[in-house]
């Protein structure tokens, strides 16, 4: 009995002791759970997501910023999609653009809504960030307007918006139908550059964010919004209802900036960063530290770790991308050249693919493969293929008849004549485009950093955003260094795999 007893004991002993690394594991899993905060390509998201992204760090998670996503649709549709947990988004946003497809937005709480999409959102952070018009208040002053019924009685007047609010249904065309505005001299660009384009008299109304420092420092006028078109745009936090289950004290932590930044604030932290050049990361840990208690490295990197580090992400980009469009291209250019009415079909398709806009290919790939390097690399493998394709057709279709012919006197097979006569005769031919397909791969890997890839175009579309010239020459000298060194690079190569009595030779008919 004492020994079933004893046995009993140590059966319990051995129980605890096994369950408490069990329960101390479920206490610190969360500590090692990856959690990505996303951002829209411009500074306040840019700000409010480090802000979150060093709340989830306080919480004892990974964390780590998606920067600078693009548009609405994409961050969106990067969370849909898992690729990010969370990101700062705002209420009209939601309602008007986001969900204006769904027949109950405007009848049932938003919180319900998202809950069908497998979201969360926080309550606001605590300032409404709405869309406006701004004029110049020395225009408006002339023109005797303030309020956006006015623009009614001056037709004439130039227009520049943001190319998002351009199209969105809560931007310019509900606006213009809502207001009935006259205008016709409307053009869309990069809402950064509005403000510097409205400075040099270009422009007479753009649109605001009504937390831009912009305003003030260009003295700009807010135009009334006398029929009340623009809905509140509260700043939230949406993020993804399994984050409740894999990281808790994570949404804890991010919850915790619920009506903690009012508008004077975030005007304040934009102003920081616009105007006096700040890192975002160093603005938000001053706020978490002075008004969340929390504390924050600001991170930051030198110069020279950030070109090596954009210098690796691009070349990875630009090597991939070619090395897999060259393994492709030069075979499909063999089989356009023998077979006719196949090789059609491949160079139309291939440059179909060609016309396609960069920055759209890009996005094509976001639903199939989510945001970063992958859907990068893909979009630029689609886009080197016809130069390569092109080249091989062209370098094996251009041979001279009696060569082909001395090949086939001579009794080699097909495949021996490829390789011993023809695939060199259409060497510099075939070099020449991948050279072609090299050059254009570096410069439209630039536009990668618009949805996460990184890469030479991540100083340039900060440099944009902040009006940095610096920033801007930062990607661009490099990028047209790197593309100028392929151009050389592929010479050399030239050189070497060219058949000595065709060097400075041309062949002709």
């Amino acid at each position: 009995m004492a020994l079933r007893h004893m046995a009993a004991r140590c059966a319990f002993a051995a129980l605890c002791v096994s369950a408490t690394p069990a329960v101390v594991s479920a206490a610190d899993s969360e500590a090692y759970v990856e959690v990505a905060i996303g951002s829209k390509a411009f500074t306040e998201s840019v700000i409010l997501a480090e802000i979150l992204t060093g709340l989830a760090s306080s919480a004892g998670a990974h964390a780590r910023h998606q920067r600078q996503l693009g548009g609405t649709r994409i961050v969106w549709r990067a969370l849909l999609d898992g690729q990010v947990d969370a990101y700062p988004e705002y209420t009209g946003t939601l309602f008007r653009e986001i969900l204006a497809g769904d027949d109950r937005a405007g009848q049932t709480p938003l919180g319900e809504i998202l809950a069908s999409y497998g979201l969360r959102v926080s309550a606001p952070l605590g300032f409404n960030n709405s869309y406006a018009l701004g004029v110049r208040r020395t225009r408006a002053a002339e023109l005797d307007i303030e309020r956006i019924s006015d623009l009614q009685a001056h037709p004439a007047l130039a227009f520049g918006f943001g190319n998002e609010f351009l199209d969105r249904g809560d931007g310019w065309p509900g606006l213009r139908d809502h207001y009935g505005l006259p205008q016709n001299n409307v053009r869309g660009l990069d809402h950064d550059l509005a403000y510097r384009a409205i400075e040099a008299g270009t422009l007479d109304v753009i649109d605001l964010y009504t937390t831009d420092a912009e305003i003030a420092y260009y003295d700009l006028l807010a135009l009334d919004d006398d029929q009340a078109f623009f809905p509140n745009y509260d700043a939230v936090i949406v993020y993804r209802a399994d984050l409740e289950t894999r990281a808790p004290r994570v949404v804890a932590a991010l919850r915790r900036l619920e009506g903690r930044i009012d508008a004077p604030t975030m005007i304040g932290m934009n102003a920081r960063v616009k105007l006096d050049q700040a890192r975002e990361s160093a603005v938000a840990a001053d706020f978490l530290s002075s008004s969340m208690d929390t504390e924050m490295a600001a991170t930051g990197e030198s110069a020279w770790r950030q070109f090596w580090r954009h210098t690796l992400e691009h070349l990875i980009l630009v090597g991939m991308s070619l090395s897999a469009a060259i393994l492709l291209a030069i075979p499909l250019g063999i089989v356009a050249a023998r077979r006719p009415r196949t090789g059609r079909a491949i160079l139309g398709v291939t440059g179909i693919l060609q016309t396609i806009p960069s920055l759209a290919l890009f996005v094509f790939m976001i639903p199939l493969l989510g945001i970063g390097g992958p859907p990068a690399v893909v979009a630029l493998f689609l886009y080197s293929l016809l130069p390569i394709v092109q080249n091989t057709y062209a370098g094996l279709h251009d041979i001279p008849g009696p060569i082909r012919e001395s090949a086939i006197a001579l009794g080699l097979p097909a495949a021996a004549r490829l390789r011993i006569v023809e695939l060199p005769m259409a060497t510099r031919s075939i070099l020449a485009g991948i050279k072609t397909a090299a050059v254009i791969n570096v410069g439209t890997a630039t536009l990668a950093a618009l949805i996460g890839a990184g890469g030479y175009g991540q100083p340039i579309l900060t440099g944009i955003r902040l009006d940095n010239v610096s920033l801007i020459l930062q990607g661009a000298v490099p990028a047209a260094t790197l593309a100028l060194l392929v151009q050389g690079g592929f010479g050399l190569i030239e050189r070497r795999l060219l058949p000595r009595p065709l060097h400075g030779a041309g062949l002709t008919r």
